[in-house]
């Protein structure tokens, strides 16, 4: 039985999509905990309804980034994690944390890596006249927004987009594609190769 820890900053709506898919799907883990750097996160709230142990480890209070991390690093030991799920956590993470859970920490960005690293990517979707947009489920690697590609699903940018409906619409692939990662991590189906990641039995790995 395989135990996932995951990260929020907010209401953590992919954090729900995990632990509902986790539940409905018999999957062979558990959501041990869900971690957040902000004391009012609303996914806290869904967490602790669901039984699911939480904790805070607010980032306001330490004096560097790398103190916040090994303090969050500790946090998450306690659970005694196979996987950690990043899922809507807003703070860049030091190379060493990244190192520490380096082939057990997932992400969630909504584009179609490598396009669109960062912060507002849907703006900068319809800015740049894409006609798809999308979300990628990737390994965390120290660069900001790469790592190995797990899995990614696509979306139309329609005329008369604005960011708000192009986001809705990228979000609900998201809570399709990141519960089928994290699946597919806990039951042992990922192959991992340098920067490429297969399914052992071929699985889809894009989804439209």
């Amino acid at each position: 039985m395989k135990r996932i820890v995951i990260l929020i900053s907010g209401r953590g709506s992919n954090m729900e999509a995990v632990v509902r898919a986790c539940h409905a799907e018999g999957w062979p883990a558990q959501v041990a905990a869900v971690i957040s750097n902000r004391p009012q996160a609303a996914g806290l709230q869904f967490a602790a309804s669901h039984g699911i142990a939480t904790g805070v480890v607010d980032h306001t209070r330490y004096a560097s980034r790398e103190a916040f991390d090994e303090a969050l690093a500790q946090e998450i030991d306690r659970h005694r994690p196979d996987l950690v799920v990043l899922a809507g956590f807003m703070r860049i993470l030091t190379p060493a944390f990244v190192s520490r859970y380096a082939g057990r920490l997932l992400n969630i960005h909504p584009s179609l890596l490598p396009a669109f690293p960062g912060l507002h990517t849907h703006r900068r979707a319809i800015e740049a006249g894409c006609k798809i947009a999308g979300a990628t489920v990737h390994f965390v690697t120290a660069e900001l927004d790469h790592g190995p590609i797990v899995i990614q699903a696509a979306v139309p940018v329609l005329p008369g987009d604005d960011e708000a409906a192009l986001a809705a619409r990228v979000l609900a692939k998201e809570h399709v594609i990141y519960p089928r990662a994290v699946r597919w991590f806990v039951e042992d189906a990922l192959q991992v190769d340098g920067l490429q990641v297969r399914h052992r039995t071929g699985e889809p790995q894009l989804v439209l």
